[in-house]
C-alpha cells in the first residue's frame, strides 16, 4: 500500500499527504479575508492615533504612522507596524503603544466586527531603512560599473 493509511487522513496527521494544513502553499501569502481585516484594523489604529484617541503623553506628542498590519491566518494575532514620523524617539513610542495594547485591542474589537478581538503586537517598520540601504548599495562605485556595463550591450 503505497499511499496514506485511511486512519492518517481522518485523525488529520499534519504531515499526510492529504492533510488540510498542507493544502493551500504557504509562500502563497495572506488570504483575501486576512488582508481585509488588517487593512480594517490599520484604519481604525491610524484613525485613533489622528483623534489622539490613545491617552499617553509620549503618543500625544509624536506623529505616528500605520504603514501596515499583518494577521495570522486565524485572526487571533495581529502586528501592528508603526513608524513615529521622523523616525525619532523609536524605542519610547513603541514601549508607550506597548502599555496601551490593552485599550488598542478593546477599541478595535468594538470598531471591528470580529468574533474574537486579535491579540495587539506593535512592531517598528523597517521598510524605509531597508530602502535607504538598498539606494545606498545601488550607488556604489562597484554595482554603478555593473549597470554601466550592462547598459552598453
Amino acid at each position: 500500500m503505497d499511499g496514506p493509511s485511511t486512519a492518517a487522513i481522518t485523525k488529520g496527521y499534519p504531515n499526510s499527504p492529504m492533510s488540510r494544513r498542507q493544502h493551500r502553499d504557504q509562500t502563497a501569502g495572506a488570504s483575501q479575508r486576512q488582508l481585509r481585516v488588517a487593512e480594517l484594523i490599520r484604519h481604525e489604529m491610524a484613525d485613533m492615533l489622528a483623534r489622539g484617541e490613545v491617552h499617553d503623553p509620549v503618543i500625544e506628542h509624536h506623529m505616528i504612522t500605520v504603514p501596515e498590519v499583518r494577521v495570522t491566518a486565524d485572526l487571533r494575532l495581529a502586528t501592528i507596524y508603526v513608524m513615529p514620523l521622523g523616525g525619532r524617539d523609536v524605542k519610547e513610542v513603541l514601549d508607550a503603544l506597548e502599555r496601551n495594547s490593552r485599550y488598542v485591542r478593546g477599541e478595535i474589537a468594538r470598531r471591528v466586527n470580529l468574533k474574537f478581538a486579535p491579540e495587539i503586537r506593535f512592531r517598528i517598520d523597517e521598510r524605509f531603512d531597508e530602502a535607504e540601504r538598498i539606494e545606498k548599495l545601488l550607488r556604489t562605485p562597484a554595482v554603478q560599473r555593473d549597470l554601466g556595463d550592462r547598459n552598453e550591450k
